[in-house]
């Protein structure tokens, strides 16, 4: 039986996460399995993959095929490469030991690599929240300054510049009105 190594879809629409298993190749993308392996959840970040390394190393040494993505899972988990050492070991092309060693090593920098965005991401993610808390800070200070311009009551001296104009544009009427009565 031609067996793959697939994701099977879960989740709502436009949220969905998935579930690594094995299956008969010609078996419906969401149908029958012969086990479950892990998840893959994409929707977080980095995403979250928990895969059952043993039990897919297994599947991997006795013939499944993954599809690319589950290809790129594994590697990223380090299945794909510990096949590849074990296949080298047993050529003979270098013992047991060594091929831990150097398992252990690329494992390290994996997590080393991980670690580091992570906390780049949440470095990002605190100077994003400190951005927009001071643009919040300049936005209400902003209104504050809009609502006591509102509020402020009109000052009398504009009033008291207005009312001279008044008084000037009366006289001359006043003036023009006494003009016409003399000539009559």
């Amino acid at each position: 039986m031609p067996t793959k190594i697939r994701l099977q879809r879960f989740g709502k629409k436009g949220y969905a996460f998935f579930h690594v298993v094995v299956a008969d190749s010609r078996a419906p993308r969401d149908g029958k399995f012969i086990e479950k392996l892990g998840t893959y959840n994409p929707n977080s970040n980095p995403a979250t993959i928990d895969i059952d390394f043993e039990r897919s190393l297994h599947w991997v040494k006795t013939g499944a095929q993954p599809t690319d993505t589950c290809k790129a899972l594994l590697s990223y988990k380090g299945v794909i490469y510990k096949n590849h050492l074990d296949n080298g070991v047993l050529k003979g092309a270098f013992t047991q030991d060594e091929a831990e060693k150097k398992f252990a090593t690329w494992l390290e920098g994996k997590v080393g690599k991980i670690d580091s965005k992570k906390e780049n991401l949440s470095k990002a993610a605190q100077a994003n929240e400190k951005a927009r808390m001071e643009a919040e800070k300049v936005a209400n200070a902003k209104k504050a300054a809009e609502i006591l311009a509102k509020n402020t009551p009109v000052v009398e001296e504009v009033v008291a510049e207005e009312a001279p104009e008044v008084a000037a544009e009366t006289a001359p009427a006043a003036d023009a009105s006494a003009e016409e009565k003399t000539e009559e």
